[in-house]
């Protein structure tokens, strides 16, 4: 998956750049199934045939979706939305938990909101925080294009400005909470999703490996210290029982954490 911005912007660490550090593991089933089964190390082209293969078949994108993306390239927004097969897991994680409200960090392009917001019923909610008015544009045409722009609202502005004010409306938790945003301040939105959510949430954070870094307890970088934090948030929360997992695919080294309030 791939990071928006709802606070303060693309922390810039380059997440899905490169595979430096990434061990051969193999397997041991004499086939090469440990290591894409071509008896080799596989490489980013690969995983993009193999992601495209798999969205081609599991997550075909339909006109709404195609113009988001198109739409979000001329208005020069970056190309960091997720790919389709993520955008399907999303939709699926929201339908496992019966979601009737879910609420985002990072907008963009409003691609990974149309998907989440077609899981929802049609009184669903899906509140979708955004720091960039003309991210915010754009996402709002491509929301209303997909004809989800009575369940979907597109908050603009800091997301931790954003957030009392979501509070003081007293809202009914969130079932789902997708964090896609700068992550710097990834701990600062893990207290409020906790804060909106409720025993059975699923908490959804992205773009958690930071290329590798994230292992790397010294570092200075400010995105791989705030996903750092947020990891340990939810390794110390009795609230949640959480795990993190590492992914490549067309949009590289990458991975992401997963979260359930439990209390």
């Amino acid at each position: 998956m791939s990071q928006s911005t709802a606070g303060q912007g693309h922390s810039g660490t380059g997440e899905a750049s490169g595979v430096s550090g990434v061990r051969d593991v193999r397997g041991t089933s004499g086939t090469g199934e440990g290591n894409g089964g071509t008896g080799g190390r596989p490489d980013a082209a690969r995983w993009t045939e193999v992601d495209r293969y798999f969205s081609e078949l599991l997550a075909p994108e339909d006109d709404a979706l195609t113009a988001a993306l198109r739409d979000s390239d001329a208005a020069g927004l970056p190309r960091i939305a997720v790919a389709p097969n993520q955008g399907k897991l999303l939709q699926l994680l929201a339908q496992l938990r019966g979601a009737r409200r879910i609420l985002e960090f990072g907008t963009l392009g409003g691609y990974s909101s149309i998907w989440l917001g077609r899981a929802l019923p049609a009184d669903g909610r899906l509140d979708t925080l955004e720091f960039s008015p003309a991210h915010a544009e754009v996402a709002r045409a491509n929301i209303a294009r997909a004809g989800l722009a009575g369940r979907v609202k597109v908050h603009v502005g800091p997301a931790l400005e954003t957030l009392p004010r979501l509070a003081a409306e007293d809202p009914a938790p969130y079932d789902l909470v997708f964090i896609d945003a700068d992550k710097p301040n990834n701990p600062h939105y893990l207290e409020w999703a906790l804060k909106l959510s409720r025993p059975g949430t699923l908490i959804v954070g992205d773009n958690v490996v930071r290329s590798g870094a994230v292992a790397d307890p010294d570092t200075t970088d400010a995105g791989v210290r705030g996903t750092r934090a947020f990891l340990d948030m939810l390794a110390e929360d009795p609230r949640v029982t959480a795990t993190a997992l590492q992914t490549v695919g067309s949009k590289g080294y990458d991975g992401f954490a997963m979260a359930l309030v439990t209390g």
